[in-house]
């Protein structure tokens, strides 16, 4: 994520902000141009201050936008569901104020998810205008009766991804990470983890030369899932810090790649609002001159992943240290091994093509 300023007055505003806290002009974000733009009210529409389009759109805020849950943008005479919430299949029940809440964690996280996947210039397409190959989201509640069509249980298949809406409960989701005993569980990272089982299909699946080299790197996906997540959780990996992200990524190929796909994303989303911000990093000792970087390069753009690891690294060293000095978690709590970065740069290149498009 990039930092945004609102074009009526300069102040930084959020990715998630609907209003200019200095002048108080309506913000909306224009997800063809990647701009959180300051609004004016034009006959019963919006006119964009930041739409560079000739000549300049009419804007309307998402359907959505009424529910507090988005600020995306759509153009006069489209649907009425922006491009992010037009992936919505079925939503917690809104009569109650707790799955409001949790929808709109759910929501913000997604349309993060939803910004990388525009900036990467991946397909984004909708199961609503293509059932086979799209993409659909359901956060389904415990607690409601739960869709014919659909589980409760987060999890992907074909397309339809599924985020359990007790993950938008703070609370709720970190008893899950500590009965999992997991280092690191949030809302965006479902949304990363399940989603790069969508894209191994968009990406993997029908190109045989990437199909052999990824079996190469991640192992080879035929094998039985259901037999390799009963070893998992049966018996865990002891040695899975040798060439995997996470405990789980060791569990079969599908997790591993989806895993690492995930981290993917926190790694180039962190980067570009590090590079935005233009951090750098000045160790005084002479010992820590390792640690020295300045964080200069657009990480969805770039294409040699080992510059962006070499500033990305240093970066959460001193953030964790930071964080540690307040009492909280680690900000990336999680050892890059050579294994790792191997597959991480293989998922950079594959994208190669696709962020050169945009």
């Amino acid at each position: 994520m990039k930092i945004f300023s609102c074009q009526q007055c300069g102040q930084t505003v959020l990715f998630e902000n609907t209003h200019c806290e200095q002048c108080s002009s309506s913000l909306g974000f224009l997800p063809d141009q990647l701009e959180l733009s300051a609004l004016q009210s034009v006959d019963n529409a919006w006119h964009a201050l930041a739409d560079t389009s000739v000549p300049a759109k009419r804007w309307y805020y998402c359907e959505n936008h009424q529910h507090q849950v988005c600020n995306w943008m759509v153009e006069e005479g489209g649907s009425t569901f922006c491009v992010a919430c037009e992936l919505n299949r079925h939503i917690p029940n809104l009569e109650k104020v707790e799955e409001r809440q949790a929808w709109q964690q759910l929501e913000f996280a997604k349309h993060r998810l939803v910004y990388s996947i525009l900036r990467l210039g991946l397909p984004l397409v909708s199961k609503k205008s293509e059932p086979e190959d799209g993409l659909s989201f359901d956060f389904i509640s415990e607690n409601n009766v739960v869709p014919e069509d659909a589980s409760a249980m987060t999890g992907h298949a074909a397309g339809q991804v599924t985020i359990n809406a007790a993950e938008g409960n703070t609370v709720d989701r970190e008893q899950m990470r500590e009965d999992m005993n997991e280092s690191y569980r949030t809302v965006i990272g479902h949304f990363r983890h399940e989603v790069g089982h969508y894209y191994w299909d968009w990406l993997i699946l029908e190109d045989e030369d990437a199909l052999a080299e990824c079996r190469a790197i991640f192992g080879d996906e035929q094998a039985s899932y259901a037999d390799a997540l009963e070893a998992h959780y049966k018996t865990p990996n002891a040695n899975w810090q040798q060439s995997f992200v996470s405990v789980y990524a060791s569990s079969h190929p599908w997790e591993d790649w989806a895993e690492t796909w995930a981290h993917y994303l926190h790694i180039i989303d962190t980067l570009e609002m590090a590079s935005d911000f233009g951090f750098s990093l000045q160790p005084i000792a002479d010992s820590r001159k390792n640690l020295a970087v300045m964080v200069n390069i657009d990480p969805y753009r770039h294409d040699n992943f080992d510059d962006i690891l070499a500033q990305y690294v240093p970066l959460t060293f001193a953030v964790n240290n930071l964080n540690r000095g307040m009492g909280q978690p680690d900000l990336y709590p999680f050892v890059l091994v050579p294994a790792v970065r191997e597959k991480l740069s293989f998922i950079h290149r594959l994208l190669t093509p696709y962020r050169h498009k945009r």
